[in-house]
């Protein structure tokens, strides 16, 4: 008889939870049995697992085998499990010593060849492991910078289990062909750029991506922008076709600044689950920008699946834009589902599998048109739709979720003398990133011992009863609050709002101008505010 145990990770949405593996071996009829509650992928790694050890030149044991993942009260899926069980199997057959695995953690995929294959979600992972106070793991190459990212873990990375058994058993490393290089999915990841289908890629620097400096007018949408940035408040673009809405939006994560090093990580981690990390860059370091098409379900959004719920949208970005053109031809429910997220800065999906909570705090960004053929507000330009279909066509866009975005800005048309270049030239990316990363900074200043980052996260009641804005600034708030022109939390919205304005200005805090401003690009009601306000050095 031989016994043996090692470790490796499940996943439950983005956390990590440390599964020991153990094996079994016992005079009788060969046979191998897998319990611990594991998905229909995980019980084939039976046939993987034997045949990679076999073609790895190791004997397989001829009794009866069981191996247990422990706590079975978990759900296991995936092929992640592969190399952790193939090493218990060898302990417990003493081909390598049990001792040398029982303090490890290995995650990996094995081919039938014996060569060790990269999985989803290496970063949470590895992180769960160190949690728990393991400092040993095993991993696949590929993903061996991945799992790097760890502090205080020592990452062996393997191309083969060859390798690994002689690592265990102090024998000369074989030289073995480097596995092909790419993640999982990685089809699937290169099609993942800004525009294309459900797509998530990474926001370009304000060096190489499109400058703001092209889009020709639209000075206040560009200050819409400047302010969705710095405070990372959410911003709807209305406006005719060809007015500029997605060019403006493409531009918004130029501006953005680059994520802290715990952001990074956070986003990390959540891309690795979603097997969407490019090859070759294991720390996410900008900002991720993700563009859905129109058609994508609720499902895709917020996420789900079978089994346990995979990251949908709102979760790839997060800490980074989810940009919606042509919002209101999204469905109704896959809209309205975006509301607790965008409260809360994460999604709980509940499923028969378990319950899974999703980080999802991001800046949602809405392009739409007045009407279906978008000529609606074009003076003389010839809309035919009736008034009837203009209503239902704006109300797609709920109360409920427009309520919760900061920023409304109707986008006109370009004017002739700023499309001929006769008018002044906009600031570059460049200039409008230094200003708001300057606002971010004071942002951050102010809130270094809050559990807040920027200014839209702030509670309503902080800003009522901590930051406050000068005395006699809300005089203006006030009077829409009586005309029913903002709800309650219209009002918290707008003094986050204010305090952006303030900063991107250098205020201590909000002015009479600053609430102006910032009940303005709320409201949609001019109110004398210059248009250069918000770009005050």
């Amino acid at each position: 008889m031989g016994f043996a145990r090692t470790c490796s990770v499940a996943l439950v949405g983005v956390e990590g939870v440390v599964v020991e593996v153990q094996a079994d071996l016992e005079p009788g009829v060969a046979a191998f049995t897998l319990v611990g509650l594991p998905d229909k992928s995980l019980s084939e790694s039976r046939d993987r697992v034997r045949a990679a050890v076999v073609n790895s030149g190791a004997e397989w044991p001829q009794k009866k085998l069981t191996v247990g993942l422990s706590p079975a009260s978990v759900p296991k899926g995936g092929s992640g499990f592969d190399l952790a069980v193939a090493a218990a199997v060898l302990g417990a057959a003493e081909r390598i010593d049990p001792r040398a695995i029982a303090d490890l953690v290995l995650i990996g995929e094995l081919g039938l060849d014996g060569r060790v294959r990269p999985v989803r979600g290496i970063l949470p992972a590895v992180l769960a492991a160190a949690d728990a106070g393991y400092r040993q793991v095993v991993v696949p190459e590929q993903t061996a910078g991945e799992a790097a990212l760890v502090p205080g873990v020592s990452v062996l990375g393997v191309r083969s289990l060859r390798q690994l058994i002689a690592v265990l058993t102090d024998e000369p490393v074989p030289e073995e062909e480097p596995t092909e290089a790419g993640r999982p999915d990685a089809m699937l990841a290169g099609l993942l750029v800004p525009g294309a289908g459900i797509g998530t890629g990474l926001a370009p620097d304000a060096t190489d991506g499109p400058d703001l400096a092209d889009v020709a007018g639209q000075h206040r949408a560009r200050r819409a922008l400047e302010v969705a940035a710095a405070g990372s408040h959410h911003l709807l673009l209305s406006g005719p076709p060809g007015a500029g809405k997605t060019m403006l939006a493409e531009r918004l994560p130029g501006i953005l600044p680059p994520l802290t090093r715990q952001e990074s990580l956070e986003v990390t981690a959540v891309h690795s689950v979603a097997g969407i990390l490019p090859p070759g860059e294991p720390l996410v370091r900008r900002a991720p920008y993700c563009a859905p098409h129109h058609s994508a379900t609720m499902q895709s959004l917020v996420g789900g699946g079978n089994g346990l719920p995979r990251p949908g949208a709102v979760s790839l970005a997060h800490r980074g834009i989810l940009f919606l053109d042509e919002a209101p031809e999204f469905s109704g429910k896959a809209l309205d589902a975006l509301r607790q997220p965008l409260e809360s800065g994460h999604v709980v999906i509940a499923r028969a599998a378990g319950v899974v909570r999703l980080p999802a705090r991001f800046l949602l960004a809405l392009a739409a048109n007045p009407c279906p053929c978008g000529r609606h507000t074009l003076h003389g330009a010839g809309c035919e739709c009736p008034a009837a279909l203009v209503r239902r066509y704006q109300a797609r866009l709920s109360g409920p979720l427009l309520d919760r975005v900061d920023l409304r800005v109707e986008v006109e048309p370009v004017t002739r003398a700023d499309l001929l270049g006769q008018g002044d030239r906009g600031e570059t990316t460049a200039a409008v990133a230094a200003r708001v990363h300057e606002a971010r900074d004071r942002a951050a200043a102010r809130l270094a011992d809050t559990p807040w980052n920027v200014n839209s996260e702030i509670p309503g009641h902080e800003l009522r009863t901590r930051y406050l804005a000068a005395p006699g600034a809300l005089a203006t708030a006030e009077r829409d609050i009586e005309r029913g022109l903002l709800t309650a939390r219209g009002v918290d919205r707008v003094l986050r709002v204010a305090w952006t304005v303030a900063d991107l200005a250098g205020h201590d805090r909000p002015d009479s101008q600053d609430i102006a401003l910032a009940l303005e690009l709320r409201t949609g009601i001019n109110r004398g505010v210059p248009v250069g306000a918000g770009e005050r050095a």
